[in-house]
């Protein structure tokens, strides 16, 4: 059995491809909609709970928490920790079948590098508050690990593109920027590959922090160039960083306020995964087939 704590983007990603692993998998959302949509029939192997974060778990929740063999969190932090430790650590540390613990963290705790390499020793000194919050749950959950003897293995995201969220889909909405900043850079990563590599996680039961992003760093305009010429249109006019910077909301500008490159030797040399799109080439060409 699988708990799921946050059935966002790339946890139900996970989910839909990889369902057929578990007898039974239990995933929580924020609201009473989304969880009644998820449970109409046909659900599947999927129960949907609700848990906001903000409250104790619920009974159903707490027992479901108890029966889990393995648990992947995407949910993210506030300023008082981690809310799943918060509400489930207690049920987490005496789940006697629970043996994996996968939580999808971020490249953003390495801060920023003036566009130097980062990998995983490389000492974090996040930026940005969020960040700092991440950090610090990253090893809440080792240290959870460690107390209780349960494997957890913490994924480092890079910037998340997949189906419905990428490149193509803002060119055809004409709400793509190609915004230039000369010297930036940044890793992306398809949500096909956080969904492989979270398997590749919970298959040998591992330990550790892995970076999983592409292999490209590349400066933020190429996706939307590449997008276009797929789609057979002119790319948008380029913007200068200092005039789109204004309209950035405060979350989007600390992004490109951070610039480095992250490597990902770790997660195919001990996790074993090949990406299968190495980089957004690979990631855009698969989705533009895919239309």
């Amino acid at each position: 059995m699988l708990i799921c704590f946050g059935l966002g983007y790339s946890a139900q990603h996970f989910v839909e491809i990889f369902a057929e692993k578990f007898d039974r998998i239990v995933g929580t959302v924020r609201g009473a909609e989304r969880a009644a949509a998820l449970n109409a029939p046909p659900s599947g192997r999927l129960t949907a709970l609700i848990f906001d974060g903000n409250n104790a778990a619920t009974p159903d929740l707490r027992s479901a928490v108890a029966e889990a063999d393995a648990a992947l969190v995407s949910v993210p932090p506030d300023d008082n920790g981690d809310p799943v430790l918060r509400a489930c650590g207690g049920v987490l540390a005496h789940a006697q079948r629970l043996r994996a613990i996968v939580y999808l963290s971020t490249i953003g705790v390495y801060g920023d590098r003036g566009g130097g390499w980062v990998d995983e020793t490389t000492p974090p000194q996040p930026g940005a508050a969020r960040s700092r919050e991440r950090l610090a749950a990253e090893q809440a959950w080792l240290d959870f690990g460690a107390r209780h003897n349960i494997a957890v293995a913490i994924l480092r995201l890079a910037g998340i593109y997949g189906p419905g969220q990428n490149a193509l889909v803002q060119i055809a909405s004409g709400k793509a920027r190609r915004i230039v900043k000369p010297g930036q850079v940044f890793n992306r990563i398809h949500v096909g590959d956080i969904a492989q590599a979270i398997d590749a996680a919970f298959t040998p039961r591992a330990s550790g922090i892995f970076n999983l992003a592409d292999d490209e760093p590349t400066p933020p305009a190429d996706p939307i160039v590449y997008a276009a010429q797929l789609l057979a249109v002119e790319p948008p006019p380029e913007i200068p960083f200092e005039q789109a910077a204004p309209t950035m909301s405060p979350m989007a500008l600390s992004f490109w306020q951070e610039c480095r490159r992250v490597r990902n030797d770790k997660l195919k040399r001990e996790l074993g995964v090949s990406l299968r799109y190495p980089t957004y080439r690979e990631g855009l060409r698969a989705l533009f087939e895919a239309r």
